[in-house]
């Protein structure tokens, strides 16, 4: 079975659309004659005549015309393997599916999209929250390409570089006598009045880990940090934010008080993490390493 070059379709078409060999053979850099021959290398290989040639014109055949539609698609593939191969040369030029926990998406995405556009601007980032199992799965699966998940948290198999860290702080209504203190220890909680997010959010684990362990006992337990932030600004009791949350328009505007936590720092490290396997690895090693610059800046 013959099968048509890839050259030869490409002498084609331009012949097809332009309906001369000359500007044909200078849109394709080759000599007429090169051109011709091609083409006539072609027409005898499939045994079906394509262009009908005379000295003032040549004609598209009706099979010509078939041929070269048909030709156009294959162009078109082959064009998209070129730029794929080139995507996977350059950094970050490609669509990365990136997952991210609800515990840092509102507070560092905001901060870091604009800045990952205007560094990479051929980046096409489709962001997905969820929480740390959840998207563990959909990496795993190969639904996303990388995620950005809070440390410690297993990642077997996994590829991991930290891209900053942070301590908490502790969210209590206007006027709570927590407020006189300026930091807050563990002992000074009040776990009466402790609200946390429910099982699941890995701010969560950390938190009651800075607390002493899993005997902590939540008055209530949140699906978002929002929930729990509007809580306390009603005087429901208190809770732990990331440092990273401290700029938002929610905290700045709730009627809470904020003060550091006074336990050993960092509380959380922040890490994208991806599959070791990914034929995206060396860009997920440039996105970590960008992350992190603009974390500290």
């Amino acid at each position: 079975m013959y099968l048509p070059t890839i050259k030869q379709l490409q002498y084609l078409l331009a012949v097809v659309e332009l309906r001369h060999f000359g500007q044909a053979a200078e849109r394709c850099f080759v000599t007429q004659s090169t051109l011709s021959s091609a083409i006539q290398e072609l027409e005898t290989s499939l045994g079906v005549q394509l262009l009908e040639r005379t000295k003032r014109k040549v004609l598209p055949t009706p099979t010509g015309l078939e041929i070269a539609e048909q030709a156009r698609k294959i162009l078109k593939i082959s064009y998209n393997i070129i730029e794929l191969s080139s995507n996977s040369k350059n950094p970050l030029c490609n669509e990365v599916r990136l997952g991210v926990i609800p515990t840092i998406a509102p507070f560092l995405l905001p901060k870091v999209l604009l800045p990952l556009h205007q560094a990479f601007p051929a980046l096409s980032l489709l962001l997905i929250e969820d929480q740390s199992a959840h998207l563990m799965r959909r990496l795993e699966s190969g639904e996303i390409d990388c995620a950005i998940l809070a440390l410690p948290y297993p990642t077997e198999k996994l590829a991991c570089q930290l891209i900053g860290e942070e301590s908490f702080w502790v969210a209590m209504p206007e006027g709570d006598p927590l407020t006189k203190k300026r930091k807050i220890s563990a002992a000074d909680l009040p776990m009466e009045r402790l609200l946390l997010l429910e099982e699941g959010h890995c701010l969560r684990d950390h938190a009651m880990s800075t607390c002493g362990g899993s005997e902590v006992k939540a008055q209530f337990q949140g699906s978002s940090l929002y929930t729990l932030i509007e809580m306390v600004a009603w005087g429901q009791g208190v809770t732990f934010v990331p440092a990273m949350a401290l700029e938002s328009p929610l905290l700045k505007h709730a009627r809470i008080e904020l003060r550091p936590l006074d336990e050993p720092t960092p509380h959380r490290q922040m890490a994208l993490v991806w599959r070791a396997t990914s034929y995206q690895k060396n860009n997920m090693v440039i996105l970590a390493d960008k992350l992190a610059e603009l974390m500290v800046g």
